[in-house]
């Protein structure tokens, strides 16, 4: 079986049928969730989704890299990154 992943569609339907709302609704809901993430990572740094994970800011420093082409040092800028942790139940389950 080829690997596939749900897209944005198939996931605003599958919300949709679960919670027997429209599609309309099912969107609106999963942009909600988006917007409260992404205010709540740049906020505190950490948004929780109970079961699933969560989403950590990560402060990278400045360092010093190279240039993989030439093997010249590089200066690399401090970075702000989002990571995904897995909840212990959902490691579990796969």
């Amino acid at each position: 079986m080829a690997n596939q992943r749900m897209t944005q569609t198939q996931l605003v339907r599958a919300l949709a049928e679960g919670n027997e709302v429209n599609n309309k609704t099912a969107r609106s809901m999963l942009e909600s969730l988006s917007s409260l993430a992404i205010a709540e990572v740049k906020k505190n740094g950490v948004f929780v989704l109970p079961g699933i994970g969560r989403l950590v800011r990560v402060d990278r420093k400045a360092r010093m890299g190279r240039n993989p082409a030439t093997g010249e040092a590089i200066k690399i800028k401090a970075s702000k990154k989002v990571a995904f942790r897995a909840a212990k139940e959902l490691k579990e389950a796969v």
